[in-house]
């Protein structure tokens, strides 16, 4: 049973909400660092972003993947597979 006031809940949602935007405005924060310019579909594509896990994860592969395209192939997936390892995600690793 849920014992939060609805004021409790409210303020839950909130914190729920500013943690999915903080990450967001990382996310993006990592992308232009890394990559420069950014598409007006991709912003559009993580501000359309709900759920914090692919976000979570989103923020580790654009700070990881050497190249764009594997952002770009991680942006389409879901959230099952959270394991971010191999040479895909070596930001040293040459194209």
């Amino acid at each position: 049973m849920n014992n939060n006031t609805a004021e409790e809940t409210e303020f839950l949602q909130r914190l729920r909400a500013e943690a999915l935007d903080t990450d967001k405005e990382d996310l993006l924060a990592i992308f232009e660092l890394r990559f420069g310019g950014m598409p007006e579909s991709v912003k559009k594509s993580i501000h359309a972003i709900d759920d914090g896990t692919k976000l979570e994860r989103l923020v580790l592969v654009a700070a990881n993947v050497p190249v764009l395209s594997k952002f770009m192939e991680e942006l389409g997936q879901g959230t099952e597979a959270f394991r971010i390892v191999g040479e895909d995600y070596n930001p040293l690793s040459q194209p």
